[in-house]
């Protein structure tokens, strides 16, 4: 099979082609936002209407998940951007423009606001759940599952990407087994939940905030296309425990106690698979950003590392990760555990 082109590629034309087919003739596109992905988003302007494109290219990614989920979200009571014209052959799709306040961009203006903004997005975890738990029987036949194998496979990536860095590919194989079988135990242990939709990525760089717009729906969401059903407390620890940004810890400490509260579960066996779940999404996170570094180019997203860091450390200090715990003190020296010089002659580890 021919390995694909690590660049994404030009389709100005390809865009204007199918604004034009869709009526939008003419428009103007400015680009808006790209991501770790090959997605890219433009915003278009024709007279009076403004929408946002997704440019999605084949065979790098794929908008049908996109659309799926945005119904499933939309079902939901919470706000997703109305999709108003879609070639999924293509991979683009008109948007709703959800517009420009990122909590991203109106707390580095309104830094008092934080906690009044993640209450909302709290309460918008709670309509999903909501939704979820009525429904669980269609839910759960419409979205993947979040199982025992994506749970490795995406914590297998702090052993792929990130200790080859440290140790070298030989040994870093020989340490991806040990890793791996504490993960096995310690998921087996906690048994973590597959009862709700999980964003997979809900944090403030993909929430924007609609004051025109009431109670939780005033949060709108973007960047779901990978969800998944599984564990309510997973887009919780997304929310809290975001990688490039600081969160309060009085803001932390509300939006924990008013989620468990609204979906009515024991806050300590909550917090258990909390600490679970937040330490496999923040070791999948430093494999990815050192992914990002040494295959992709893009180093930039190591200068996030020392935030999540602290966050993964502070996860792993609880007793059920106690092995995990041992093996990153024994394998991760304390110099490593923020930025590093990557060496981008050592790739990853192929499973």
């Amino acid at each position: 099979m021919t390995a694909l082109p690590k660049t994404r590629p030009e389709r100005g034309d390809a865009m204007d082609e199918f604004l034009g087919r869709i009526g939008w003739q003419g428009a103007v596109r400015r680009m808006l936002a790209g991501d770790a992905s090959f997605r890219r988003y433009e915003r278009v302007h024709l007279g009076n209407s403004i929408a946002v494109l997704m440019d999605a290219p084949p065979p790098w990614e794929d908008v049908r998940p996109f659309i799926a989920v945005t119904d499933v979200l939309a079902r939901c009571g919470v706000t997703v951007p109305n999709i108003l014209a879609a070639d999924e052959e293509q991979g683009f799709l008109l948007l709703e423009d959800l517009g420009d306040l990122s909590f991203t961009r109106l707390l580095r203006a309104e830094p008092p606001r934080e906690r009044e903004l993640y209450l909302a997005a709290t309460d918008a975890l709670t309509s999903i759940h909501a939704a979820s738990v009525a429904n669980t029987e269609a839910l759960a036949r419409a979205i993947p599952p979040y199982d025992m194998a994506v749970y490795l496979r995406e914590a297998g990536l702090f052993a792929e990407w990130f200790l080859p860095q440290i140790h070298g590919l030989a040994r870093a194989r020989e340490l991806r087994e040990e890793y791996l079988d504490i993960w096995k135990k310690i998921l087996t242990t906690t048994a973590p939940k597959q009862s709700c939709i999980v964003h997979r990525d809900y944090h403030a760089d993909n929430l924007f905030w609609l004051s025109e717009r009431e109670g939780h729906r005033a949060v709108g969401m973007i960047d779901y296309q990978d969800a998944l059903w599984g564990d309510p407390a997973y887009d919780l620890a997304s929310l809290l425990e975001d990688a490039r940004r600081d969160v309060a810890d009085t803001t932390v400490a509300d939006c924990f106690a008013r989620y468990v509260t609204a979906i009515g579960e024991d806050a300590h066996a909550f917090a258990a698979r909390y600490s679970v779940i937040a330490a496999q999404r923040n070791a999948k996170i430093i494999g990815i950003f050192a992914r990002l570094c040494v295959r992709d180019g893009k180093a930039h997203y190591l200068d996030y590392l020392p935030r999540v860091w602290g966050h993964f450390t502070n996860d792993i200090s609880h007793p059920l990760l106690a092995p995990l715990k041992a093996f990153v003190d024994a394998n991760v020296p304390m110099e490593w555990r923020g930025v590093f010089n990557a060496n981008l002659d050592i790739g990853g580890i192929t499973p």
